[in-house]
């Protein structure tokens, strides 16, 4: 994608797409678009792997075009589930946050809730006593995915903070049961 300046605001012109073989390797000549000096290349890669944008001037293309190296960070599969046994009082609200090596968890990739009990008021936040769900998303694999559970109860506020070391190719969970 090639940005065109005009004032103080960057438009996007196509300047074509490529792929990839099997192991990553590619080639593509860039068209060049007249009075650009900004390319931005969007790499996306199957569920396996996050997507990544990377933005190079006609100085670097010039300098390293011939050479280019592009990554995209593995993903892992973590399945957040949240339930509530406790039955005093009769409601609670308890809002659930994720990030993974920094990155909130929400915007990393796309996520499922799955409820076997009340429904969330808005994405992630639980109002009442019969809370039983599951989140399944994907994190970065081998980095560390902070999970945070907040707890309004009787007009306090309760936070528990779950880190967990997230393998690659394999299934993690964080689970909290209140």
């Amino acid at each position: 994608m090639a940005l065109l300046k005009s004032d103080d605001e960057y438009s996007r012109v196509n300047a074509g797409q490529f792929e990839s073989d099997s192991a990553g390797r590619f080639s593509y000549t860039l068209i060049r678009v007249k009075g650009s000096y900004l390319y931005n290349f969007y790499l996306v890669g199957d569920s396996a792997y996050s997507f990544s944008d990377n933005r190079l001037g006609m100085t670097e293309l010039k300098k390293y075009g011939e050479f280019l190296t592009f990554s995209l960070r593995k993903l892992t599969d973590l399945i957040i589930t949240l339930e509530r046994k406790s039955r005093t009082p009769a409601s609670d609200t308890m809002f659930v946050t994720w990030e993974s090596d920094g990155t909130d968890g929400k915007t990393l990739y796309p996520y499922k809730i799955v409820n076997y009990g009340v429904a969330p008021e808005s994405g992630y936040i639980w109002i009442g006593g019969n809370i039983k769900s599951v989140i399944n998303t994907k994190v970065f694999a081998d980095k560390n995915a902070i999970v945070s559970f907040k707890l309004y109860r009787n007009g306090k506020r309760n936070e528990i903070i779950d880190t967990i070391f997230c393998r690659r190719d394999v299934t993690n969970y964080a689970n909290f049961k209140y």
